[in-house]
């Protein structure tokens, strides 16, 4: 099955709405356009730490290289990126291990 899009929203100085939180997917995984200006808000709304993987597409000798996993505790939030291209690659792919996960996205 394909990924779910996250969809990202401009930051200005104006000020920018942040986008509704969407559910993480833990069935197909989740992608995101990435440009290396764009980060991830990650919120648990679960009561259990919760991970989130991102994709990394970068090879050596062959090998690719190891995935990079993170722990979010139980109701915290936190920041993710900006992701270079070089390592993630023109789209992010990012799974989590329960849709108790949201994600916003802004480009900065």
């Amino acid at each position: 099955m394909a990924r779910t899009a996250v969809t990202a929203v401009q930051a200005s100085r104006a000020g920018t709405t942040l986008p509704a939180a969407t559910a993480g997917d833990a069935v197909n995984g989740n992608s995101i356009t990435n440009d290396g200006r764009t980060v991830l808000i990650v919120k648990n709304t679960g009561a259990s730490s919760r991970t989130i993987t991102f994709q990394t597409n970068v090879k050596v000798d062959g090998l690719t290289a190891p995935i990079r996993s993170e722990t979010i505790p139980a109701g915290e939030t936190q920041v993710f990126g900006p992701f270079s291209p070089n390592d993630y690659g023109s789209t992010l792919a990012f799974n989590v291990d329960n849709a108790e996960l949201t994600v916003q996205a802004v480009r900065v």
